[in-house]
């Protein structure tokens, strides 16, 4: 750690890596020590993984290399209770650490949904490795099921087709694939997806995943891998701990993104349930993540003390590695009938991420 900056001596924790956190967490280290609480040694480029479980991603920088430049201790551990009326977070390196202010950004995992055998027959898809691991080691291709027919399940079912096109891909959802995106937005995801060969089973909702299948409301699927790509839970944490959540266990936060019942915590990413007048309440996602850690670190470091504001302009989708789709969206999320597609919407696609990491740098 190494900085020509002057520390105030406020003590700043930041739990999580993911793209709030990071962004909280080099904002406030311009001026105070921060101490940033995960696990991982490197960078989790999650809007990437479907590229690390096709074989074709890389090595993303050590967290350390991004918080050069900053007063930001990275300790690897995860936390596992917060005294939040002591204002301290145990780890489970049996270590505790005190804060003046917490960043909460613990983010989200998969959802199961109490599918039975989901979560014992199949990769959840942030688990891309073992994903890629899976089929390289498999003696002979086979059949591969990605489950979610959103963003994520459509990326990592057209990314596996192409790379892998020895292999029968399936995507199954329980409603319509991209069902989303605009009408001509949706038509072509399933012209990709027809391109690629992926079988594509729609209105299927699974009801247990066995070692050689699915059993759906549509009838069995057969998959010698299944990765789960339906949905998205916050971590318990938050509730947990007492800080108050709405239905889905996300942290209410005001316009400054402070927890309602805990205002010396700010929670941002998938963890935090915000609401912006005009928008409603953002959905979980690297969109709405990384400009809401943006906004707390210059927050926490004096450079703004405006409310938090935001409207949506785009949504982009990877289909392989020569397609994509660019969706225009009103500023409250909802589809406009313009699209980009082909080489546009890859390159757009391309482009969008490459700034993401430029901002992360």
């Amino acid at each position: 750690m190494t900085s020509t900056t002057t520390t105030t001596g406020k003590r700043i924790v930041v739990l999580g890596a993911g793209y709030a956190g990071l962004t909280a967490a080099k904002g406030a280290g311009r001026h105070h020590d921060v101490t940033l609480v995960a696990p991982e040694e490197r960078l989790l480029h999650r809007i990437r993984q479907h590229e690390a479980a096709a074989g074709r991603g890389r090595d993303w920088p050590a967290i350390g290399e991004l918080t050069r430049g900053r007063t930001i201790r990275h300790h690897r551990a995860r936390a596992v209770e917060l005294d939040l009326a002591g204002h301290r977070v145990r780890l489970d390196d049996g270590t505790s650490l005190a804060y003046d202010t917490l960043v909460y950004a613990l983010g989200s995992r998969t959802a199961w949904h109490g599918v039975p055998g989901a979560a014992e027959h199949a990769l959840p898809a942030e688990r891309a490795a073992e994903v890629r691991h899976r089929i390289r080691e498999a003696d002979q291709p086979g059949t591969l099921a990605v489950v979610g027919g959103g963003a994520t399940g459509i990326e990592l079912a057209t990314e596996l087709a192409e790379a892998h096109p020895d292999w029968t891909v399936r995507i199954v959802a329980a409603g319509p694939v991209g069902g989303i995106y605009s009408p001509k937005g949706r038509t072509h995801v399933r012209r990709v997806l027809d391109r690629l060969g992926v079988h594509v089973h729609e209105n299927a909702t699974v009801t247990e995943v066995t070692p050689d299948g699915l059993r759906t409301t549509a009838g069995p699927v057969d998959s010698d891998l299944t990765v789960w790509a339906a949905s998205m839970e916050p971590h318990p944490l938050a509730a947990e701990a007492g800080l108050a959540v709405d239905e889905r266990g996300r942290a209410l936060v005001d316009d400054h993104l402070r927890s309602v019942s805990h205002p010396d915590v700010h929670v941002v990413g998938d963890a935090a349930a915000v609401t912006v007048p005009g928008v409603g309440t953002l959905r979980m996602g690297c969109a709405t993540a990384l400009p809401q850690g943006q906004y707390v670190g210059k927050l926490l470091d004096g450079r703004t003390g405006k409310p938090f504001s935001f409207r949506y302009v785009v949504q982009c989708l990877s289909l392989g590695r020569r397609d994509g789709l660019l969706q225009l969206v009103h500023a409250d999320d909802s589809m406009k009938p313009t699209v980009f597609t082909g080489t546009m919407g890859r390159l757009a696609k391309a482009g969008i991420v490459s700034a993401v990491f430029s901002a992360l740098k």
